[in-house]
């Protein structure tokens, strides 16, 4: 899942970090709720490879939606959630304090950052959030795709039952995989599972591929919204943009980052992915997954759930700005809002 932030100044007094956690979390738990259905989406097209004869089981994000939802009901377009709003707290928490951390550090004696500067700050912060990035998506990854991997098998079962019996064709298999009910996982159970059998670092696979993404979506992500943001009007009595232009500089710079480390994503939810339906390709690491995906599918693969991810990041960046602008926490905390 990409992730969220509300805008900050280039240091911020320490009193003023509570609410933008807050103001954090609470964008993260509503950002999530509303588009968990289309990060699933997102994740099984990424994870679809082709079968022998290049046919697919999902044909497009409405197919795999309308799929996903008549085999596996409501709430199956929400499994793996809960991982996600059980962790979007500290990982807010980390983000906030790193961006703040290298911003600080980094900018000059008047307190501005050139645009080289803010690259490395939002890379910084985007690096310190693996710590629960990686198993939270490597969590997440399992329950999302546990649905998908499960109608392969039974697909390609029943394809060869067909085959061997009157040289039919995939069509059985395909209904036979339309009715598969995933088995049940929990993130509790995956979680002892990789501990006993890996240790810590089992739930850390993936993560040279959940930092290059990270690292990349903020430093892309972080100052292209500063300087989208300084273009718009300014709040009357102010030095903050209107909420309308920080809305459109977030989605912008959303959607931008989101679409350009799409090839990272792809490769990452991958790597994470702990069991492959029947036939389909294992990766050893990084750079044997780009290889086998370009090989085996080309370079179109790589855009695999861009789509989703754009149609994901927009309206969690549109959640944020407006929990930011309506100061939810300042509210709460009883604490002016500027």
């Amino acid at each position: 899942m990409p992730l969220l932030f509300c805008p900050l100044p280039v240091f911020p007094p320490p009193p003023r970090l509570l609410p933008r956690v807050i103001n954090g979390s609470i964008a993260g738990i509503v950002g999530v709720t509303c588009v968990f259905p289309m990060d699933l989406i997102k994740t099984r097209l990424q994870n679809q490879q082709p079968g022998p004869k290049g046919e697919l089981f999902y044909k497009s994000l409405p197919d795999c939606a309308v799929k996903t939802f008549r085999n596996e009901g409501f709430f199956g377009m929400y499994r793996g959630s809960g991982v996600n709003l059980l962790l979007i707290t500290p990982e807010k928490v980390i983000k906030l304090v790193g961006n703040d951390f290298f911003r600080h550090h980094l900018a000059s004696k008047d307190g501005t950052l050139t645009f080289g500067r803010e690259v490395l700050a939002g890379g910084g912060a985007g690096l310190c959030q693996i710590i629960i990035t990686t198993p939270m998506e490597l969590l997440k990854i399992q329950l999302q795709d546990a649905g998908r991997s499960a109608s392969v098998d039974l697909a390609q079962d029943a394809g060869k039952v067909v085959t061997e019996a009157v040289g039919g064709s995939s069509a059985a298999g395909e209904s036979a995989g339309a009715a598969v009910k995933p088995a049940k996982l929990s993130a509790t159970k995956i979680t002892l599972d990789l501990l006993r059998t890996r240790g810590i670092f089992g739930l850390y696979q993936g993560c040279g591929a959940t930092a290059l993404r990270d690292i990349c979506f903020s430093a892309i992500y972080f100052p292209l919204f500063a300087n989208l943001n300084k273009l718009g009007k300014r709040r009357e009595g102010s030095d903050q943009a209107v909420f309308y232009h920080s809305f459109i500089s977030g989605c912008l710079a959303g959607c931008t980052a989101s679409f350009m480390v799409n090839p990272f994503d792809v490769v990452k939810t991958r790597l994470q992915t702990l069991s492959k339906g029947k036939g389909e390709v294992h990766y050893s690491g990084i750079v044997d997954c780009f290889s086998k995906t370009w090989s085996l599918e080309g370079p179109k693969a790589f855009l695999k759930g861009s789509l989703c991810r754009i149609l994901v990041i927009a309206p969690l960046f549109g959640i944020a700005q407006t929990v930011y602008y309506l100061g939810v926490a300042e509210y709460l905390l009883g604490m002016k809002h500027n």
